[in-house]
């Protein structure tokens, strides 16, 4: 199920792999920041195509790519479908179009690079930091717990819906959200825990 949604490197030849991954990563920075900025169900729409086509331009594979984006589409249709239900389509729209957009292009950027270079480079920028109290190492493992979190959570989310739907609730927000809320804090909670019983981070 958790086919790794980041993570997944696949080796190509493509402009997109070819691509040093410093710029990548600043493409990915800006497109965030691009989605966070401009509001709207159009803007949204325009993003996810727009990450469409940088998938299908790197070639990643279709059905592995569909395959691993089957949970996060789980989540923003959830999302989704609470928003519609409080708010209206508009604002259902954005946050399942900007939600599956930011994933995507996180896929087409993990998929083309291998995760230690994203590792690295990371790093490296940070390394100026250092000066002002910045552990740029710290930070790595910030990021590669993340990485590592995010297939998890979304086998977490999995797992929730298939236990509200064998209580016939996978229609109630609440039998979802709620569950998936709780879980994944306790996750975050143990794993807080097991850093600082091994003196990585402070208690």
């Amino acid at each position: 199920m958790t086919a790794s949604l980041l993570g997944m490197y696949r080796p190509g030849t493509t402009v997109v792999h070819r691509l040093a991954v410093g710029p990548k990563l600043a493409t990915l920075a800006a497109f965030a920041v691009a989605v966070t900025l401009l509001r709207g169900p159009w803007s949204a729409l325009c993003f996810l195509a727009a990450a469409v086509a940088v998938a299908l331009w790197a070639r990643i594979g279709v059905r592995a790519t569909a395959r691993a984006m089957r949970p996060i589409l789980f989540l923003a249709t959830v999302f989704a479908g609470f928003q519609l239900w409080r708010v209206g389509w508009p604002l259902a729209v954005e946050v399942a179009g900007d939600l599956l957009s930011l994933v995507l292009l996180a896929v087409v950027v993990t998929a083309t690079t291998p995760t230690d270079d994203v590792i690295d480079a990371i790093t490296r920028a940070c390394e100026p930091l250092r000066r002002f109290g910045v552990d740029p190492e710290r930070v790595a493992l910030a990021i590669a717990l993340m990485m590592r979190a995010v297939p998890d959570i979304l086998d977490i989310a999995s797992q929730t819906r298939d236990a509200a739907k064998a209580r016939g609730l996978e229609r109630d927000p609440r039998a979802l959200l709620v569950p998936l809320a709780l879980r994944t804090v306790a996750r975050a909670r143990a794993t807080g825990d097991a850093l600082a019983a091994r003196g990585i981070v402070d208690d």
